[in-house]
């Protein structure tokens, strides 16, 4: 694959800038078209898909976070000279071609293309049907950019493959594939690992889980429990389920007031076993697999547990592995909590809503990884290299 130096790389983006802003309109009646095919059953995707002027703000912002970025190619992890006098240099360096698949958002296929190209990738695009229209017109602005200063329209590609097709195409790529990033539901993620045939970095469910400590503060837990709630329900970091510490003073009465509180905000409250013995007129969830369920809705479970140990093994069990919280003003409490958390970030007093790239000071994003290898939380442009040994010698053999 061919390096490009960061002057081109920036040019490419300064022209993307360039190019959003003056099809600015064609992009959103294309976007229109999207939402007029929809059905609106599912709110929390409608969202995700709507292009408007704020949306296209922050493609735009997007593009010139990441082209004031450092370029993160070839850039120095290690160098060591042995006692031999090899040296030894390890620098950062492209994946090759990065496949994304996501549903419904268009942001992604500026976002996520803007990360991968500055990194060096080629990128390939598998867009869900619901933003064809949006999808086309954001591409063929890629494919602007490329042309204008004279490089490969294929930097950049846009896969238009149905289910079966794209079933196909993951277990025999008709060209080298390195890495994979599904954007999107339990389903999606489920169908790429099962047919792959090269490295998936998930990014996972949210399903996050927030723990109310007897020690905790009550007004700053109601104000952190409804950001998380209800602030953007479509998002990965939006919470799901609260676990209320018995021990909590006055728990009968506080949880009551949670409920009401929440009931009020237009959200549902489930209750569990244990806190239907105060919520009563709650409707007890079905069954275990409600822990395990990202709602994107206004809906939570209240939870009550007798203790931390207990909220810290139903986090661990249930949780997508996204975020999680622990509200409480001893702070040895949150630090044993947050360190036996198996989270990708567990938050002390503050809501879930921040596990975001620009909120964390990464920058614009390609998504929130749950798991371990290679990157754990928010792919930022520095996670998007991969690395490579330099070995240099002079006629060095082993012996």
């Amino acid at each position: 694959m061919q390096l490009l130096n960061t002057d081109i790389k920036n040019k490419v983006l300064d022209s993307m800038i360039t190019i959003i802003g003056q099809r600015k309109a064609e992009i959103l009646e294309a976007n229109k078209k999207d939402l007029e095919a929809f059905n609106r059953d599912d709110q929390a995707l409608y969202d995700r898909l709507v292009v408007n002027d704020k949306k296209i703000e922050g493609m735009i912002q997007a593009i010139q976070e990441v082209r004031d970025q450092e370029d993160p190619v070839s850039q120095e992890i290690s160098n060591v000279t042995l006692d031999s006098g090899l040296n030894i240099v390890n620098k950062t360096a492209p994946f090759g071609t990065i496949l994304i698949i996501y549903e419904s958002r268009p942001d992604v296929t500026i976002e996520a293309a803007v990360l991968a190209f500055k990194a060096n990738n080629k990128i390939l695009l598998k867009g869900g049907k619901e933003a064809y229209n949006s999808n086309v017109v954001l591409v063929d602005c890629w494919k602007q950019a490329l042309r204008e200063n004279n490089l490969d329209e294929d930097w950049i590609t846009m896969l238009q493959l149905n289910r079966e097709e794209t079933q196909e195409f993951l277990r025999n790529p008709d060209q080298p594939l390195d890495l994979i990033v599904p954007r999107g539901g339990e389903r999606l993620i489920a169908f790429v690992k099962q047919h792959a045939q090269c490295a998936v970095l998930v990014s996972g469910r949210g399903n996050n889980f927030l723990y109310v400590h007897p020690e905790a503060d009550w007004k700053k837990t109601v104000e952190v429990i409804i950001n998380a709630k209800t602030d953007k329900i479509s998002g990965c970091n939006a919470l799901d389920k609260v676990l209320v510490d018995k021990n909590l003073p006055s728990y009968e009465s506080r949880i009551q007031e949670l409920k009401d509180i929440l009931e009020a905000k237009g959200v549902e409250v489930l209750a569990d076993a244990k806190s239907k013995e105060v919520l009563s007129s709650n409707t007890e969830i079905p069954n275990e697999d409600t822990w395990y369920e990202e709602f994107l809705a206004m809906k939570i479970v209240l939870g009550a547990v007798d203790n931390i140990d207990e909220a810290i093994a139903k986090i661990n069990t249930y949780s997508g592995g996204h975020s999680s919280a622990i509200l409480t003003e001893n702070t040895e409490v949150a630090q044993f909590f947050m360190e036996n958390i198996d989270t990708a970030a567990v938050y002390h007093n503050a809501s879930t809503r921040f596990t975001d790239g620009g909120q964390m000071g990464v920058g614009a994003e390609l998504a929130i990884s749950t798991d371990k290898l290679h990157h754990r939380g928010p792919l930022g442009l520095k996670q998007l290299v991969t690395n490579k040994y330099y070995v240099y010698g002079d006629g060095h053999v082993r012996v």
